[in-house]
């Protein structure tokens, strides 16, 4: 168990599903065997939220290193006591400061070397803003705490992996936001990703197409001819191996079969939909290019089934199990790194 990274995990917006899926996954014997996981959030929601699945037992802890050795036991670094004034489904002002608190202790703890992951359960991004930060999501936010200036949003599963070059933007601004750098740099950030966390030797990306056909030569848009294409050729003139830009009705066919380890989409939901259509409930979103190790669940806060007992944990579990895989491959590129010393 020593040995195990440990992993907070932040309970998103209290009003959510975050509870609910937390006391689901974390007694898991799959879980306890990959990572020494504890929960930044409420220890009165958390056990409203077992007693219409099963019984849990909860411990206290008063600092991160006080993690409990007993199987099953949901460990809990209390942040907040809003038990009594939430209504599951109904999220509040107070809920949203909440929220943010675990956020900000688990980005906290991380930078500081305390745990060796954070996995955020859903947030209300309305909160966020309502709690005094102005950002689009997670992505930006923790970005922003670490001092991260260049980072890249993944979506995986097993079976596919998705950069994003534009998030969260109307679809009508894409084509005016890519731009040769911006696509350089994802493509860029992503390589490195898939060798230092997934431990990809030689990892091979595919730039998906902005424009049907890949732009058919101009004819239904010069993006793909002026912008994509450039930003591949820099990029794999500078070493890395990427190919593209593939229409990105047959690209994602072939990283299924198995020709790319990931795929940069060009927006949302060109990566998020072939994705989905994959990983529907066991999808990770993971932040790339950050000094901590971040993963999520790939869902939201789902107020209209929160506190009903039927919320599915598989993205949760998917998160935990990825976040301990890459902090435990940083881990053996470090050891391995260092230089021996001289036995007497």
């Amino acid at each position: 168990m020593a040995d195990l990274p440990r992993i907070a995990i932040t309970m998103g917006d209290p009003a959510g599903i975050g509870p609910e899926i937390i006391v689901k996954a974390l007694p898991r014997e799959d879980i306890s065997q990959v990572c020494r996981a504890f929960v930044l959030g409420d220890v009165g929601l958390l056990k409203a939220a077992s007693e219409d699945i099963g019984a849990r037992s909860f411990h206290v802890m008063e600092n991160p290193g006080d993690i409990s050795e007993k199987p099953g036991m949901i460990d809990v670094l209390p942040l907040s006591n809003l038990e009594g004034t939430l209504t599951p489904g109904k999220p509040t002002r107070e809920g949203g400061t909440a929220m943010m608190d675990y956020i900000l202790k688990a980005v906290e703890l991380a930078s500081k070397g305390q745990v060796s992951a954070m996995v955020t359960c859903p947030i209300s991004k309305e909160l966020m803003n309502q709690a005094g930060y102005e950002f689009e999501g997670h992505t930006e936010l923790i970005a922003h705490l670490t001092h991260t200036k260049d980072y890249v949003m993944m979506l995986a599963g097993e079976r596919l992996r998705v950069a994003l070059v534009t998030i969260h933007c109307p679809l009508r601004d894409v084509a005016e936001k890519i731009n040769k750098k911006l696509i350089v740099k994802t493509v860029t950030i992503t390589c490195h990703a898939l060798e230092k966390d997934f431990a990809i030797k030689n990892p091979r990306v595919a730039v998906a197409a902005l424009n049907p056909h890949a732009g058919e030569s101009g004819l239904f848009g010069r993006e793909d001819m002026e912008i994509i294409k450039p930003a591949v050729e820099e990029a794999s003139n500078s070493g890395l191996s990427v190919e593209g830009p593939f229409p990105a009705d047959t690209v994602f066919y072939h990283a299924l079969k198995g020709r790319f380890d990931a795929v940069v989409a060009m927006y949302h939901d060109q990566g998020l939909i072939p994705l989905k259509l994959l990983h529907f409930s066991d999808a990770v979103n993971l932040t790339l290019g950050l000094p901590i190790v971040r993963t999520s669940v790939d869902h939201g806060t789902a107020y209209d089934i929160a506190g009903k007992g039927i919320a599915d944990p598989s993205s949760l579990i998917a998160a935990i199990k990825m976040a301990a895989r890459i902090a435990g491959t940083r881990r053996k590129a470090i050891s391995h790194a260092r230089p021996a010393t001289k036995r007497d």
